[in-house]
């Protein structure tokens, strides 16, 4: 989601020929948030992404969000996971076992603060 920073037009540079193959054929990864059924452990990173029993991906960071009252996971799955989304089954590997998850479409903020007038 950066290539409009990149000005193809400029002489050679370094990375020019990959980020051309990117923008032609898509990214190979994308970037996921996540909430996530976990009762008594939270997610760190590098645990396992889970996509209808495949492993399609791998956590970055995660930990309970008090903001939201949840506990949350953000990480990079293969592209082509995300296809056919609505049918999906997602799960996080926590402690050698799968945690239910739920992608998130949108960030987990309180844009007008509500929540801190309570």
């Amino acid at each position: 989601g950066l290539g409009r920073f990149v000005d193809f037009r400029k002489n050679d540079f370094v990375g020019r020929a990959a980020a051309l193959a990117e923008q032609q054929d898509g990214p190979k990864l994308q970037r996921v948030n996540f909430t996530v059924k976990a009762d008594d452990a939270d997610a760190l990173g590098d645990e396992a992404i889970w996509r209808n029993g495949d492993v399609v991906g791998w956590v970055t960071s995660g930990g309970y969000c008090h903001h939201a009252g949840c506990s949350y996971a953000t990480g990079y799955v293969k592209t082509p996971a995300l296809q056919g989304e609505g049918t999906a089954t997602w799960e996080i590997e926590i402690l050698g076992e799968r945690r239910s998850a739920s992608m998130q479409a949108a960030p987990l903020f309180d844009p007008l603060g509500s929540r801190m007038r309570g």
